[in-house]
């Protein structure tokens, strides 16, 4: 059995968990999460990834849970210091950023389908994935998230 590390503070951050969810009710019309489930849910069982960027100009990946960290083979420490543009490919960022630009207008898109690349190489479909800008309590603007449910080898 291999011994799982303690997940990082930041992920079990309770104020980050609360902007993840509320975002996601405010901009989708229902719960990212179940009654109940908490910020260590989410980090270490979900069984769907869950990924955020920040406003940054390159934004950079401030979260990702470990379901995330498998699909895409990045352990925490590597994943928040990833431009996030550097989980497509170069010739599917164009596709990628119009993604992005779609979300900050609409608020978030769902049933997204789009070409991934994981640390070692390797090409994957995320499918059935909706991405929602992350808007804090006041109105700012915070970064954007996404989550996706399925994902196959491409």
């Amino acid at each position: 059995m291999a011994i799982v590390p303690a997940p990082p503070a930041a992920a079990l951050d309770a104020d980050f968990f609360t902007l993840l969810t509320t975002s996601y009710a405010r901009a989708v019309g229902m719960p990212l999460v179940a009654a109940g489930q908490d910020a260590a849910w989410l980090y270490n069982d979900a069984p769907f990834a869950v990924l955020a960027h920040n406003t940054d100009a390159d934004p950079r990946f401030v979260y990702a849970n470990r379901t995330a960290q498998d699909c895409f083979e990045y352990k925490w420490d590597e994943f928040v210091t990833l431009p996030s543009r550097l989980s497509a490919e170069a010739p599917n960022r164009d596709e990628r950023q119009r993604l992005l630009d779609a979300v900050a207008h609409n608020g978030f898109i769902s049933d997204y389908r789009g070409q991934r690349i994981a640390k070692s190489g390797r090409r994957f479909w995320i499918d059935g994935g909706t991405v929602w800008e992350l808007i804090d309590d006041v109105g700012q603007r915070r970064g954007q998230a996404a989550i996706f449910t399925s994902w196959t080898d491409a």
